[in-house]
């Protein structure tokens, strides 16, 4: 499962950090994390800051989705007799979440926001990466779907191994567009803007593929896919 899994996990990533919940705030994030402020239509902050601040703020969430992936996985190794019952549960979870993601779905229990605040703003690398970690605790609703969807998944893998590597793939997916368009913004806002249009389509296009998730993990075919692709060392 883990050779398929790793691209469902880059790809919820990617699309999470593209979320209505999480890009909008994507400016707030930069300036709290670097001082930085918001000046003619960009945002005027020291570039080696924001590298620093970014890479300590991404390996703070990375550290959480982790170590909550090897939960996940010893949860679901510990009831390894019930595995199968685990993986449709899971698939049923999974098709759910996407399809509240996807906005066909609207159950109010699903849509609770819970956020960690920060009182004050980033002083150095190691604050960034306790930022980091507070920022994956309160995680905002539509990307704790998918987060969630993801951890179903590392649940039902077979080693805890292949947990930690669909989190750590999750945290990828979050951290590259995370650090690149950082940048992107310390020239010009524009980008932003422009991207904004798109989020309600980028958010269904995420619920859409975890929905496809959640109907290979149901059938169990993401297992048999996984096979034919290393019986022709489609990946190493």
């Amino acid at each position: 499962m883990n050779d398929v899994g790793v691209f469902f996990a880059l790809a919820g990533g990617v699309l999470s950090f593209f979320s209505p919940c999480v890009f909008p705030l994507l400016p707030a994030y930069i300036t709290h994390l670097t001082g930085g402020r918001i000046e003619d239509a960009k945002i005027q902050v020291n570039r080696t800051k924001l590298y620093t601040r970014s890479i300590g703020f991404i390996i703070g969430f990375s550290l959480i989705f982790i170590a909550l992936g090897a939960s996940a996985s010893f949860i679901g190794k510990a009831l390894a007799n019930y595995r199968i019952i685990i993986m449709q549960f899971a698939g049923l979870l999974i098709i759910v979440f996407g399809l509240q993601m996807a906005g066909l779905l609207k159950f109010k229990f699903l849509m609770r926001e819970k956020r960690i605040q920060a009182e004050h703003g980033s002083k150095n690398i190691f604050s960034s990466v306790l930022l980091g970690m507070a920022f994956a605790a309160g995680w905002s609703p539509c990307v704790g779907l998918a987060l969630s969807s993801i951890l179903l998944l590392a649940g039902s893998s077979e080693t805890l191994s292949q947990g930690v590597f669909l989190l750590a793939a999750y945290s990828l997916g979050m951290a590259i567009p995370f650090f690149f368009i950082s940048i992107v913004l310390s020239y010009s806002l524009k980008a932003m803007r422009k991207i904004n249009r798109f989020l309600p389509k980028l958010a269904f296009v995420n619920g859409m593929i975890m929905v496809m998730l959640g109907f290979l993990v149901l059938s169990g075919q993401m297992q048999k896919i996984s096979a034919w692709l290393a019986s022709y060392n489609l990946f190493f």
